[in-house]
């Protein structure tokens, strides 16, 4: 893409582009014939010549060309009234309008090379001159099958205007086999001074023959047409014909056809600039459309979390006519090879202010993770093991052994406030509620890499569930802390291994059979976040592919009634353009940045992206504060947005070839460290004889 944006920005005069003009010098070195002579010079063959026009004829040249816009009507006007002219043509806009240049030769017009980019040759380096003539004759090969003998130098007059500065040009060209082209009168049309002025500087004195100056593109050329279609008949009126240059000296043509190898390098530039334009302009809808998405989905977090907020913390607030529930809540802890975790986590859960029983089930550990939860003899915790099966088969197992109809599920990695298993039951009082979410946080944020998760935790993940809990629309029960009904899952088949995100796909099942999915700010869990980019890696590629994985298993919702039809055409496409299409559209972002930076323009380019950084610091500041968290962290937003985010676009994007090509990715256990022993706080409990 970043090759095709560089291309599209040489085509358009964005990249290599020399706006400099040498002002007037001397000119001693100048054959005195020459500066005396013609306004066509000849120096081929090592000699410097010059010609002129016959007598009433006039070689009408159009610069700077072709324009979309102005060259159809300039074209028009000379067929209309049967004149041929000669239009000097920049590679920059032939190769962005090659239709304009074969019309140009299919009516009989002659081409003239202007340079590819239209700098000041007098400036640039015999190296670059060739470079420039070269493209050109690239670009008409490509859009018309021929080459052309023709040249103007850009910024060019009359013969008697050239200088010690522009004279090597046009005697380096010749070495090239060009006739160069100046003017015997310059109708000024650039400067727009009226269509009786333009006519009156275009016309010769005294029947000379003439080659005049128009342009047909550089802006505004209304006034050039207008006066071409009244001049054309006036001076054919007075004897005047209109031919080509070639037709006017009576010379063979400038145009020679091209084939082979060349003329296919010409058809592939053409259709390269037609594709890097034509990408460009899908870009440039997607960052539109990205950009919609961003500050669509900012709005709706800013605006319905406040609500939330609002609901959630009034006085009084109560979640269901059974407030408070007091029942007591079976908690499962899946746990495979957690010998680092088990036994801060399982003590968290020994702290709780709720009555619970604790279930462990060991998924066929090799590290002694049963074991050191059994030597802890806790009372109100039991083992459950069972042979490697995964996740979702685990917690089955833990859903069957499990004596309450409240069930807590939480990872092996996760410590638990005291408060935290009462807070997320709360919900329940409500009997619509199937499932709760909780408010999963990083315990181990003291890292760079933990302190950008923690971030993300907190403006992305508890915003976005604030937002989704209004809308009634939850994607996700997070697996480090959610709480269910028993009811809600016999109904939905319990725990599926359909996903890699079995936390997604049972809260999408839930919603679709008729129960809210609620969240619960107040009930919060601190999780190890991976320390390593492999170990990220991991872990979000597969909560990206599981969650594609989610969203494809239920879209038959999309089309059915009732409250999976309200979750289908509400809760999918959220999820789908929050949590799939605007980060797969992220990079684009990046990549117009790399590109405003390096070619322009800076400053605005610059501006827009702290602009867009500010919106984001805004928004986490705001999450910062609803969380009631310290905002020091937010120090490494910009870092996070120069180098977090671009591994997470990877990672979708991975995900995204993953399921295009039908690859079926295997669960990847992360290895833990057991850095979070207890919750912010508090003293982590001493570690007993059955961890050792």
């Amino acid at each position: 893409m970043m090759a095709m944006l560089m291309l599209r920005g040489y085509v358009h005069s964005e990249i290599l582009a020399d706006y400099r003009i040498r002002p007037e010098a001397a000119a001693d070195k100048v054959p005195e014939k020459i500066l005396d002579g013609g306004p066509v010079v000849d120096t081929r063959n090592g000699q410097a010549t010059s010609l002129d026009v016959p007598k009433r004829k006039i070689v009408l040249t159009f610069d700077d060309g072709p324009d979309p816009r102005w060259t159809p009507e300039v074209l028009d006007v000379l067929k209309k009234h049967r004149a041929h002219a000669v239009f000097f043509i920049t590679g920059t806009m032939a190769s962005r309008y090659p239709d304009l240049v074969e019309r140009m030769v299919r009516e009989g017009h002659e081409i003239g090379l202007h340079t590819f980019n239209h700098p000041d040759l007098s400036y640039q380096t015999d190296k670059r001159v060739d470079w420039e003539l070269t493209q050109n004759q690239l670009a008409l090969a490509g859009a018309a099958g021929i080459r052309t003998s023709l040249f103007r130098p850009p910024y060019s007059s009359s013969a008697d205007a050239l200088d010690n500065a522009s004279w090597p040009v046009t005697r380096f060209v010749g070495t090239r086999g060009y006739l160069t082209v100046f003017t015997t009168a310059d109708s000024e049309d650039w400067r727009r001074p009226g269509v009786e002025e333009i006519i009156r500087n275009a016309t010769p004195k005294g029947g000379q023959g003439a080659i005049v100056l128009m342009h047909d593109s550089g802006g505004d050329r209304q006034q050039t047409v207008q006066a071409l279609d009244a001049y054309l008949p006036e001076l054919q009126n007075k004897g005047y014909s209109f031919q080509s240059l070639t037709e006017a000296l009576n010379a063979p043509s400038a145009h020679t056809p091209v084939g082979g190898l060349e003329l296919w390098k010409g058809r592939a530039w053409v259709a390269l600039v037609a594709a890097s334009d034509d990408l460009t302009s899908v870009l440039v809808v997607g960052l539109a459309v990205i950009g919609f998405l961003v500050f669509g989905r900012f709005g709706l977090m800013l605006l319905l979390s406040a609500l939330h907020t609002r609901r959630t913390r009034r006085r009084g607030f109560r979640w269901g006519p059974d407030a408070p529930v007091t029942e007591p809540v079976s908690v499962l802890v899946p746990a495979y090879n957690e010998a680092k975790c088990i036994e801060n986590t399982v003590r968290s859960l020994m702290k709780s202010e709720h009555p619970i029983e604790i279930l462990v089930v060991d998924d066929g550990s090799s590290d002694g993770t049963a074991r050191i939860v059994e030597n802890l003899a806790l009372p109100g915790v039991r083992v459950v093991r069972q042979e490697n099966a995964g996740k979702p088969a685990a917690l089955n197992r833990g859903i069957a052994n499990a004596r309450h109809d409240l069930i807590v599920m939480m990872d092996g990695d996760t410590v638990f406030e005291p408060a935290t298993v009462r807070e997320l039951v709360q919900p329940f009082a409500d009997p619509k509620v199937g499932a709760v979410a909780g408010n999963a946080k990083v315990g181990n944020k003291d890292t760079l890499i933990g302190a950008w998760q923690h971030i993300e935790y907190v403006m992305g993940f508890n915003l976005d569930r604030r937002m989704y809990d209004v809308l009634r629309c939850m994607p996700t029960i997070p697996g480090a802390v959610g709480a269910f009904r028993r009811s809600a899952l016999d109904r939905v088949g319990g725990m599926s291994d359909d996903t890699l995100a079995e936390d997604t796909d049972i809260t999408m099942a839930i919603h679709r059979d008729g129960w809210k999915v609620v969240y619960a700010e107040k009930a919060r869990a601190w999780t190890e976040a991976p320390e390593s980019v492999q170990q990220l890696w991991s872990q979000r590629y597969r909560w990206c592919y599981g969650t594609m994985q989610a969203i494809w298993k239920h879209r038959r919702a999309i089309v059915e009634k009732g409250p999976s039809g309200r979750f289908g055409r509400v809760g999918l496409p959220l999820v789908s353009l929050f949590m799939v299409v605007a980060p797969l559209l992220a990079p684009l972002i990046d990549l117009f940045l790399v590109y405003g930076l390096v070619f322009g323009p800076t400053d605005k380019t610059i501006a827009a992206w702290f602009g867009v950084l500010a919106v984001q610091a805004g928004c986490a500041a705001y999450a910062f504060v609803l969380d009631r968290e310290r905002l020091t962290p937010l120090i490494s937003l910009p870092l996070q947005q120069l180098l977090y985010r671009q591994l997470m676009y990877i990672v979708l994007l991975q995900s995204w070839i993953t399921a295009l090509t039908g690859g079926r990715l295997r669960w990847q256990k992360l290895r833990r460290k057991g850095q979070v022993a207890a919750p912010p706080g508090e003293a982590p409990a001493a570690v007993g004889g059955g961890a050792a």
